[in-house]
C-alpha cells in the first residue's frame, strides 16, 4: 500500500481522535480538510482553543439598523453649526460621489445640545443621556468608512465582509473557528426587536460556504424563543428520546451516502440541539429570574425600551451562558421603524435614541458588574452613517464616507478616540486613520484570539478567510 496514503489516513485517525481537528479545517500533517471532512472527523461545535491568548470570549453586536446620523449623537461639528443653512463649499466634496437619489442639500444642524463627559471628554448629544455616562467605557472609531449607497449592499458588507451574498458573517467565521461555548445553545444567536428587520434578511448570518451548523440562530421576543420547540402535548419524554436516536441512525446512513453535503448533517445536528434547548433556551431567556432593578436598568416595563431592552439583557443572559456571538438589531419605536432618516430627523432620531438609550447604558453597566465586560466586545455599529447635508430639507442621506462606531469591552482601550471626520463631518480627516469593515473585523477576530489572515477554509479550492484579501487590526484600539 502507498506508504503516504497510510501516512495520511493514520494522521487523520489520530488527529480525531486526539482532539486534533485544528482551527480553520486544520489537520497538522495533512493539511486543510473539506467541510465534508471536518463535519466528519469532529464535532463542529467542540470548543476550540484561540490561535494566541484571548482577550474577549464573546461578542455582542449591536447593529443600529437604518443608519443613525453620528453626527447628532457623538460627532459634535461646530463649524457645522456655524454653516448650518449654507451651500457645502466644494473643498468637502473633493474626492465623493453624491449622486444619491436626494442630491446635495444645504448643510444641516439639527437641534441639538452638547456635553463632553467623563474624563476621557467625549463629546455626546442630548439624544444619549444615559449612554454619555458610560462615556469612560468606549473606544470610539471616528474615522468609519464603507461602500455602497444602499442599505442591502452595506449591511450585507458589515455582516459578511462582502458586497455580495454566499459569503459566512461574521458570527459565523467565530463559531467555525471556536466553536461553542454550551453545547445545549446555539453560539450564533439573532435577535431582532421588531419593525422591518435587517434589509437582505437571513444572508446577514448565515454560514455562507462554511457547513450550514455556522449559521445564525434567530430568537423571537416572548416566552418561546423558536417557533414549535416545546415537546407534543401527548408524547413523553422517553417516546421523544427514542425517536430522535431512530431518526439519527436514520440520518446517519443517510449522510455517509452525501458527505458533501453539510445542510443535510446541520439538520442532523438541528435535531439534537432543538432537544436539548427545549429546556435551555426558554431558561436562557427567562427573565423572571431576574431581578427588578436589573430589569429596570434595561428601561424593560417602559414603552419605548421594552422590546430592545428585553433583548439586551437577553444578550447578557446568553453570553454568561456561553453563547459565541450575540446580532441584535435595533427595530421599530414609537412608530418609528429605524434609523433611516431621509427626512424628519429629529423626530426620528428622537424615537430610536430614546428606545436605544437606556437599555445600552445597562446592558454595559450590568456586564459590568457581573464581571463580563473584560471578556465580552460590546461593538456599536451600523451601516454607514448621515451626511452632513440635508436631504428633503429635514433629514440626511447615506454616508460611507465618514462616521462613527464604538467598542467596548474584552482587552480594548477605554476613554480612547481613533480618527475624526472633517469639519463639518462628511468625511474622514484623515485617510491613514480609515477603519473599513475588514478593519473592524480584524480587530474583533484579534480579541478572540484569531488572526484574520490564519482562520481560513478552502472553498472550492480557494483558501478563504473572514476579511475576504483586506483587513488590519486596529493596534491602536487595543488596551
Amino acid at each position: 500500500m502507498d506508504s503516504n496514503n497510510n501516512r495520511r489516513n493514520f494522521l487523520k485517525t489520530a488527529g480525531a481522535g486526539l482532539g486534533g481537528l485544528a482551527m480553520g479545517g486544520f489537520l497538522p500533517g495533512v493539511g486543510f480538510l473539506s467541510a465534508a471532512e471536518a463535519t466528519t472527523y469532529a464535532d463542529p461545535l467542540a470548543p476550540k482553543p484561540p490561535q494566541f491568548p484571548a482577550k474577549a470570549k464573546a461578542v455582542i453586536w449591536l447593529h443600529m439598523n437604518g443608519a443613525p446620523s453620528t453626527l447628532d449623537l457623538y460627532d459634535h461639528k461646530p463649524d457645522l453649526i456655524k454653516l448650518s443653512g449654507q451651500e457645502i463649499p466644494a473643498s468637502f466634496l473633493k474626492g465623493i460621489k453624491t449622486s444619491t437619489q436626494g442630491g446635495v442639500g444645504k448643510l444641516l444642524a439639527t437641534n441639538r445640545t452638547w456635553k463632553q463627559y467623563g474624563e476621557s471628554g467625549a463629546w455626546f448629544s442630548d439624544l444619549l443621556p444615559n449612554l454619555a455616562k458610560q462615556s469612560d467605557k468606549l473606544a470610539f472609531i471616528k474615522s468609519s468608512v464603507t461602500v455602497g449607497a444602499t442599505h442591502n449592499i452595506s449591511i450585507l458588507k458589515l455582516n459578511t465582509g462582502d458586497v455580495v451574498p454566499g459569503r459566512p458573517a461574521l458570527g459565523a467565521w467565530i463559531t467555525y473557528a471556536l466553536g461553542s461555548g454550551n453545547p445545549d445553545l446555539p453560539a450564533y444567536v439573532v435577535l431582532s426587536s421588531g419593525g422591518r428587520g435587517l434589509e437582505g434578511g437571513s444572508v446577514n448570518y448565515s454560514s455562507g460556504f462554511l457547513p450550514a451548523v455556522y449559521q445564525g440562530t434567530p430568537f423571537r421576543l416572548g416566552a418561546s424563543p423558536i417557533l414549535n420547540l416545546d415537546r407534543p402535548e401527548l408524547m413523553t419524554a422517553a417516546q421523544q428520546r427514542d425517536n430522535l436516536n431512530l431518526l439519527k441512525k436514520l440520518n446517519e446512513h443517510r449522510n455517509s451516502r452525501y458527505p458533501e453535503d453539510t445542510e443535510l448533517q446541520a439538520r442532523s445536528q438541528s435535531y439534537e440541539l432543538a432537544y436539548q434547548m427545549e429546556s435551555t433556551a426558554p431558561e436562557a431567556v427567562d427573565l423572571t429570574k431576574e431581578s427588578e432593578a436589573t430589569k429596570a436598568l434595561y428601561g424593560i416595563g417602559e414603552k419605548e425600551t421594552n422590546d430592545y431592552g428585553t433583548n439586551l439583557l437577553r444578550a447578557r443572559r446568553l453570553v454568561e451562558r456561553g453563547v459565541r456571538f450575540v446580532h441584535v438589531v435595533s427595530g421599530e419605536v414609537n412608530g418609528v421603524r429605524d434609523w433611516d432618516a431621509h427626512n424628519d430627523i429629529e423626530k426620528n432620531h428622537a424615537a430610536q435614541a430614546k428606545g436605544v438609550d437606556k437599555p445600552i447604558a445597562g446592558l454595559l453597566a450590568d456586564l459590568e458588574a457581573h464581571g463580563l465586560l473584560e471578556s465580552t466586545l460590546v461593538v456599536w455599529t451600523s451601516e454607514f452613517g448621515r451626511t452632513s447635508y440635508g436631504q428633503s430639507g429635514t433629514g440626511r442621506d447615506h454616508n460611507p464616507w465618514g462616521y462613527t462606531q464604538w467598542i467596548a469591552g474584552g482587552g480594548i482601550k477605554a476613554g480612547y478616540t481613533h480618527g475624526a471626520t472633517d469639519e463639518v463631518g462628511l468625511q474622514i480627516a484623515d485617510k491613514d486613520t480609515a477603519v473599513d469593515t475588514y478593519d473592524l473585523h480584524a480587530t474583533i477576530l484579534n480579541q478572540l484570539g484569531l488572526d484574520h489572515l490564519k482562520v481560513t477554509f478552502i472553498n472550492k479550492g480557494r483558501s478563504e478567510r473572514p476579511t475576504v484579501v483586506f483587513g488590519k487590526v486596529i493596534k491602536e484600539l487595543i488596551a
